[in-house]
C-alpha cells in the first residue's frame, strides 16, 4: 500500500504547494459498477476510483490523511461500504462521512442504530435547497446532535444562511459547510450577498466552512479572484472553523489533486504558520473527531475494487 504519512512534528510551510500536515476534508471513492446515477456514462468520472488511485494522486504531497465523503450512491449500502473502506484503509482515510438523504425511510430509532454500526465522523445532506431535501432525513438531526455526528451540507441554493439556521437551533451539532456553501461562478455573478451571508453565519459559533471544490466551481476564474473568496471566510470564522478539501476525483475534469489543494490555499497568505497548522489539520481533527477515534472492528466489503496495488 502507498503511504502517505507525514510525522505531527514537522513544521508547516507557508509556500503555495500541498504542504505537511494537510488533512484533505474533501474525497471520494466509488466502484462505477455499484450504482451512481448522476455519473454519466462516457464521462471522465465514468471508472471506478479505488483507495490505491487516492494514494497515487496523493503521491509527493505529504498527507497526513483524507477524510473519505459519500458520492451520492443513494442507499444504505454505501453508508456500510464507506465504514470498511475507512478501517481497511486507515492511514489512507482518517475518518468519513456518510449519506444522510439515504437514512430517510429509517427513523430515529434505526438511524441512531445504523450510527452505532457504521461511526461515521458525519453525516451529509445535498439537495437543490434545504426544503428540496427529505424531510425525514432532516427529521434525524437530533439523532446526530445526540451522538456528536456533525452534519455536512451541500446545497446549491442558500446553503450557508441554511446551515447557520440549523446550527443556531441545535448549538450542540457541528455543522458544515461543504464547498464554501456553493457560491455563485464569479464569471457570471459578483460575490456581495455570499459574503454578506458569510459574514453573518460567522457568529453562530458551531458552523464550520470547507474550503473545497473551488477547481470546478470557478473554473475560469483569475486564481486571485478565488483567492479573495478563501481569505474572506477565513478572515469570517477565524482559522480554528475552516478547512481545506480537494474534492478528488470530481476536480479532475478541471485539474489535479495537487492544483486544487494549491488553489485552497491561495487565499491562505495571510495567516502565519500556527494558524495555517489549523486551518490544514487540527481544525479536521477537533470537527470530526479523529485523536480520539479508536477502532479495530473488520468487515467484509468492496475487496475487489479498493484492492492495494
Amino acid at each position: 500500500m502507498i503511504r502517505i504519512f507525514m510525522s505531527p512534528n514537522r513544521c508547516v510551510n507557508t509556500g503555495q504547494t500541498p504542504g505537511d500536515d494537510v488533512i484533505d476534508c474533501h474525497v471520494h471513492l466509488w466502484d462505477v459498477d455499484g450504482g451512481y446515477p448522476w455519473i454519466q456514462p462516457g464521462s471522465l468520472h465514468h471508472r471506478t476510483f479505488t483507495a490505491a488511485d487516492l494514494a497515487e494522486s496523493g503521491a509527493g504531497l505529504e498527507l497526513t490523511g483524507a477524510i473519505l465523503v459519500e458520492a451520492s450512491r443513494g442507499d444504505h449500502g454505501e453508508n456500510v461500504l464507506l465504514h470498511d473502506l475507512r478501517l481497511r484503509h486507515p492511514d489512507l482515510l482518517l475518518g468519513h462521512v456518510g449519506n444522510l438523504n439515504s437514512c430517510a425511510d429509517l427513523g430515529p430509532s434505526r438511524f441512531t442504530e445504523l450510527l452505532a454500526e457504521t461511526r461515521p465522523n458525519g453525516m451529509r445532506l445535498g439537495g437543490a435547497s434545504w426544503d428540496a431535501t427529505p424531510a425525514s432525513a432532516r427529521a434525524l438531526v437530533p439523532a446526530m446532535a445526540a451522538r456528536g455526528v456533525a452534519l455536512e451540507l451541500n446545497l446549491h441554493h442558500a446553503a450557508v444562511p441554511v446551515a447557520a439556521g440549523v446550527a443556531a437551533r441545535h448549538p450542540g451539532l457541528t455543522v458544515v459547510v461543504d464547498h464554501l456553501g456553493n457560491p455563485p461562478s464569479l464569471r457570471t455573478a459578483g460575490p456581495g450577498e455570499w459574503r454578506e451571508q458569510v459574514r453573518r453565519a460567522a457568529r453562530v459559533p458551531n458552523v464550520i466552512m470547507k474550503i473545497s471544490g473551488l477547481l470546478t466551481q470557478q473554473h475560469g476564474v483569475p486564481g486571485e479572484q478565488v483567492a479573495d473568496l478563501v481569505a474572506h471566510v477565513v478572515d469570517a470564522f477565524g482559522p480554528d472553523r475552516c478547512m481545506v478539501g480537494s474534492d478528488w476525483p470530481i476536480c479532475l475534469s478541471r485539474g489535479s489533486r495537487a492544483a486544487s489543494l494549491r488553489l485552497a490555499r491561495r487565499g491562505l497568505r495571510g495567516v502565519d504558520d500556527g494558524e495555517l497548522l489549523r486551518v490544514l489539520r487540527t481544525t479536521a481533527e477537533r470537527v470530526y473527531g479523529l485523536a480520539a477515534r479508536v477502532d479495530n472492528d473488520r468487515g467484509p466489503c468492496f475487496d475487489a475494487t479498493v484492492d492495494d496495488r
